[in-house]
């Protein structure tokens, strides 16, 4: 093994290691740039799914969501190639001696193992959620939600403890050695793979990886997003998340029979699919983003939620919770006051020129801005006003 490394210069042994502190802060930086990023966007997805009571989010701009999710997933997937060449330039460091050593020492140590575990189980069972596959038992987001804090306090101490050599590093000519004064590099040898190489390396894969899966969410880029799991086709233009078959939901919301309730202080108002295609019609152009990094725009048609509502109740500024036929997990989804209220929000019974179909949510669904796709409620069968 030794050999080999000491062949493609990747061995402390050799003249001119590709191994150094300047490489090794310089690729830290990039991964912490992207962990950072990452975690800030991870959790303002979690609190507009299950906001703190200090939480606000706004309705407007529509694209929002769709920016700081594919941010989200793109900064994630970057992360993993970051994160291998990091761990390929520091291994050794990761055994030498001493073990333990310093209450510094120690912490470092301690806060390594916690970072690098926490990071390779955030970034699996995160790629694993952009394909929607998930070989385990416990409840991705709760626990991936737990382990962001794990895995961005461990970086806090470990940057904490390193900050002196990194700043240090960061300083220095990238080819110098840590023995050589700031302005001193070392020999050149022609053809040897060089720690410039190797960083230009990085951020070609970065870059090359970020593009492959930056087509889910941006439009003009799916051309080149061959790893992304998503296309951003679908029926009707649109992609489909969960089916009406894994919803539960069978022909019978087609009946002549259906009725969306309006439950506002105690009454109940039933309304038929007739009525509300009779009622005036709004037609806004928006984005459906999902929470596993994919989006894209479609043309909705229905009744402002507001007007809807303003039938049976004249006040605004309430909350409502909109209440579909699907019993699974987020059957029934929280609509705060100034998403009920706005323009773009809207009960939607057409999608790009046509129908509903039923796996889009027929017979109608809630379409609001700037709002992840899991909160987009289809197969509305109540809705009320708190």
């Amino acid at each position: 093994m030794d050999d080999a490394l000491a062949a493609v210069g990747l061995d402390d042994r050799t003249d001119k290691p590709v191994r150094g502190r300047g490489l090794t802060a310089r690729v830290g930086l990039l991964l912490g740039i992207a962990f950072t990023v990452c975690f800030v966007t991870g959790l303002i997805s979690h609190w507009i799914q299950h906001p703190p009571g200090w939480f606000y989010w706004p309705a407007n701009p529509p694209w929002l969501y769709r920016v700081t999710q594919g941010l989200h997933v793109i900064s994630g997937v970057v992360a993993i190639p970051l994160l291998l060449v990091k761990l390929g330039v520091v291994y050794p460091k990761l055994f030498a001696r001493p073990r333990i050593g310093s209450p510094v020492r120690l912490l470092e140590r301690l806060s390594i193992a916690v970072l690098v575990a926490a990071g390779i189980f955030q970034l699996f069972t995160g790629l694993m959620n952009t394909a929607q596959w998930y070989p385990w038992k416990f409840f991705f987001t709760t626990t991936h939600y737990a382990m962001a804090w794990v895995a961005i306090g461990a970086l806090a101490v470990h940057i904490a403890v390193k900050l002196p050599i990194i700043r240090a590093a960061l300083g220095e000519p990238l080819d110098a050695e840590p023995d050589t004064p700031p302005d001193a590099t070392a020999p050149s040898h022609k053809g040897a793979l060089t720690r410039r190489t190797v960083l230009r390396g990085t951020w070609a894969i970065a870059g090359l990886t970020a593009l492959a899966y930056a087509g889910q969410s941006v439009p003009f880029l799916r051309w080149a997003a061959f790893l992304a799991p998503r296309s951003g086709e679908g029926p009707q233009g649109v992609p489909i998340n969960r089916t009406a078959s894994a919803a539960g939901i069978t022909d019978r919301v087609r009946g002549a029979d259906y009725r969306l309730v309006l439950a506002v202080d105690g009454r109940e108002t039933p309304i038929s699919l007739e009525a509300l295609r009779s009622m005036p019609q709004t037609t806004r152009d928006l984005p459906i983003a999902c929470v596993e990094g994919w989006s894209a725009s479609g043309t909705w048609r229905g009744v402002r939620l507001r007007d809807l509502l303003a039938t049976v109740d004249d006040r605004r500024g309430r909350d409502a919770r909109m209440v579909s036929f699907d019993r699974g997990l987020y059957g029934v989804t929280a609509l705060p006051a100034n998403f009920v209220d706005d323009d773009d929000t809207l009960v939607a019974l057409e999608l790009n020129g046509e129908v509903l179909s039923l796996d889009h949510g027929y017979p109608c669904r809630l379409i609001a801005p700037n709002r992840p796709g899991v909160l987009q409620t289809k197969w509305l069968s109540r809705i009320e006003v708190l």
